[in-house]
């Protein structure tokens, strides 16, 4: 800690100064038995990596009060479904998630609409219910792999103007 220029020091202390230490550690190697050499590996159900996923979670939550709810759905159905989405859409961009993610998600499948289509609602309830309660990874994951990447690739205010009548279309129905 700093001492005030005022406090007197006294004159036979000796001055401290860096001093290199005894031994140098040896250079750091990737040789753990989890590393991976090249690219990140692709496959059935391995996912869409990308940095900082777990943000998405903290920008869903966000949503929460936003999500238009029918009878028998739930908030953390409609987030479990829609994180996945969000995710893809996002790793596509070699970036972290943000709003955009997770509003295309919530557009898409009708989650920020009031007057979502009966048919569209229909749909969702049986594809969304339970996922909340994470053991259904595979659903989760059916939801995020159906989505083309067309519709991934699109603005929010691109998919906003398609949604309302061209929402199988966007979701790969």
């Amino acid at each position: 800690m700093a001492a005030p220029q005022f406090a007197p020091t006294p004159v036979l202390d000796t001055t401290r100064s860096y001093g290199s230490p005894a031994v140098v550690p040896a250079a750091w190697m990737p040789d753990r038995p989890g590393e991976l050499s090249g690219f990140q590996p692709t496959g059935e159900q391995l996912g869409y990596q990308g940095p900082d996923q777990g943000f998405a979670l903290k920008i869903a939550n966000g949503f929460r009060d936003r999500l238009q709810l029918r009878a028998g759905e739930h908030a953390a159905d409609a987030i479990r479904g829609c994180f996945g989405v969000a995710l893809r859409r996002a790793s596509m961009f070699s970036r972290a998630p943000v709003v955009h993610d997770l509003t295309i998600a919530f557009t898409i499948w009708g989650f920020l609409d009031a007057a979502a289509p009966a048919d569209l609602v229909a749909e969702r309830s049986h594809r969304f219910a339970g996922l909340g309660h994470g053991q259904h990874y595979t659903e989760a994951r059916a939801i995020a792999d159906m989505v083309p990447e067309a519709t991934l690739r699109m603005t929010p205010q691109q998919v906003a103007a398609a949604y309302p009548t061209r929402w199988r279309e966007l979701l790969g129905l």
